[in-house]
């Protein structure tokens, strides 16, 4: 289902630093190689990537309000499964009423957590295209040797760095093994982030914790220019 949340208009450069603009609200904007202004955030992309998945990092300039989230997780939101088991944690009404094909279980609840960091930003006047920084812990799915980046990362793509930053047109992105279908929620926003592999979260269960970083949207926008 296509849900278009995203309030802030597209900005890109064309040499070392590509910019994407945060709108109405604090700006997104650097010149290459100099400090951010204040209230305004430079995000750097890859050059050349129109489709690029995370920034390579974020500028901060001085004086720019910052929201951190706390780290949150899939809420129970299957009764059907026992307590405590990763099947618990799996939103089957959001995916109408099971698992589509394909999906894995570090997907589904990488779409719970996130659903609960859409609501966790709204609570404070934000939305998913304020974020700027991210950080993610993945455990392993039983008898998996390593995490599910991939399942992951087919999640992260319906909320986040999901339009085209050259067309600003959104893309198609998949869920599980379908093909690709319109994203969630349509998001140009490109946070820096970190994925990390850990042995255990601290909820029985979770698969996924998710941390974010955002700006808020009330502060001065300022576009930046390249030199």
């Amino acid at each position: 289902m296509k849900k278009p949340l995203s309030r802030r208009p597209l900005v890109v450069g064309v040499s070392a630093l590509l910019l994407v603009g945060l709108g109405a609200g604090a700006g997104v904007a650097a010149t290459r190689g100099g400090t951010p202004a204040p209230g305004t955030v430079a995000v750097a992309l890859p050059v050349g990537d129109t489709n690029p998945m995370i920034a390579s990092g974020v500028g901060i300039g001085p004086a720019t309000a910052i929201y951190k989230s706390s780290g949150i997780g899939p809420s129970a939101a299957n009764p059907d499964a026992a307590p405590g088991t990763p099947e618990a944690y799996v939103d089957l009404g959001a995916l109408g009423g099971a698992l589509p094909e394909g999906v894995t279980l570090t997907e589904a609840q990488g779409l719970n957590a996130l659903a609960a960091i859409g609501a966790n930003l709204a609570a404070q006047g934000l939305s998913f295209d304020d974020v700027i920084t991210m950080r993610v812990f993945l455990a392993n799915e039983e008898g998996a040797e390593v995490a599910d980046f991939a399942g992951w990362n087919r999640a992260y793509r319906q909320y986040f760095a999901n339009v085209d930053l050259e067309t600003n047109e959104a893309l198609d992105v998949p869920l599980g093994t379908a093909a690709p279908a319109p994203p969630l929620v349509e998001n140009a926003a490109r946070p820096s982030r970190a994925a990390l592999e850990v042995a255990s979260l601290p909820v029985p269960g979770w698969l996924v914790e998710i941390e974010v970083d955002a700006v808020y949207p009330e502060q001065p926008f300022q576009r930046g220019k390249e030199d």
